[in-house]
């Protein structure tokens, strides 16, 4: 029965990450649409080089990314990781029906065309949901293609590497390329390029936030002589509970416990004040980045 209801669970996982890809893809479908094509930039990426082939050529960026991604997706399903490929393949398809169909409809209501006055706040909104969607994307083990595929290649052959480094160092080299592209008369217009970067960095400093969590917490290492007392009083106060282990201190050979507790925030200082009621007692504490996952409650 334990191991059905762990493979129920794990399927209804497995739907819910494909709903938020296909979700996001239409969001990020939206993006596109509504708020980077029309202010004539380029926004990151592969997707970026996408975006100025429709600005010169008329090719729409529906196209055009599928003719980046999917070969690539069929690249990391060999190259990189067998799940990442086939969710970034989904995302990819949809995003692309998804735009195809807004580029089809009428939907110049909803549109936001700074009409080259103030463009830093499309910019600013685009790169807001760009970064979530990233975020949603990476949480998920797939990627919104392009760049972030190459990245992830590079990230598996060369591990110590950052993502987002990689990414933002092949995102100025779109950059570089939009100032050819949406410069007009002749002479040279380095506004696309700003505001190409300063899109690239919103992202990905959102999408980095979102990879680290927003679910942050303490983590305390209490070394101490009154490991039940302290358990109980953690559990009893704060709904929390402790995992002990045995050590030796070696300074005086003398046997300890190290209890280990994670607790939220704003319980910081509830814990503070439950080890400075002790004697003979030493914590210290970390900040967690995101916690997850569940032991299995027995009555």
């Amino acid at each position: 029965m334990f191991y059905e209801v762990m493979d129920v669970n794990n399927t209804i996982k497995k739907i819910f990450s494909y709903a938020i890809i296909i979700g996001v893809a239409v969001i990020l479908a939206f993006n596109y649409h509504i708020f980077i094509v029309e202010n004539h930039f380029a926004p990151a990426g592969l997707n970026g080089i996408a975006t100025m082939i429709q600005f010169k050529t008329g090719f729409s960026i529906s196209y055009m990314s599928l003719i980046i991604n999917v070969p690539l997706c069929i690249l990391a399903y060999f190259l990189v990781d067998r799940r990442f490929a086939v969710k970034t393949l989904v995302f990819s398809l949809v995003y692309s029906a998804a735009y195809l169909l807004l580029q089809q409809s009428n939907t110049d209501f909803i549109k936001y065309n700074a009409q080259g006055h103030d463009t830093i706040f499309p910019v600013i909104i685009s790169g807001v949901i760009s970064g979530l969607v990233y975020g949603m994307c990476l949480k998920c083990n797939a990627s919104t293609g392009g760049t972030d595929i190459v990245s992830r290649y590079i990230n598996k052959v060369r591990p110590e590497t950052n993502f987002f480094k990689v990414t933002f160092i092949l995102n100025a080299i779109v950059a570089v390329v939009s100032l050819f592209v949406y410069s007009e008369g002749g002479s040279a217009d380095y506004k696309p390029v700003a505001l190409c970067i300063t899109y690239c960095f919103i992202s990905n400093f959102v999408g980095n936030y979102m990879i680290k969590g927003t679910k942050t917490a303490y983590k305390f290492t209490i070394i101490t002589t009154h490991p039940d007392e302290i358990s109980k009083e953690v559990s009893d106060r704060l709904m929390h509970s402790t995992t002990k282990l045995d050590a030796v201190g070696t300074y005086t050979n003398t046997e300890k416990s190290v209890l280990i507790c994670v607790v939220n925030k704003h319980q910081l200082t509830d814990v503070k004040n439950i080890i400075g009621s002790y004697s003979d007692t030493f914590a210290f504490y970390e900040l967690v980045n995101e916690t997850y996952g569940n032991f299995i409650h027995v009555k």
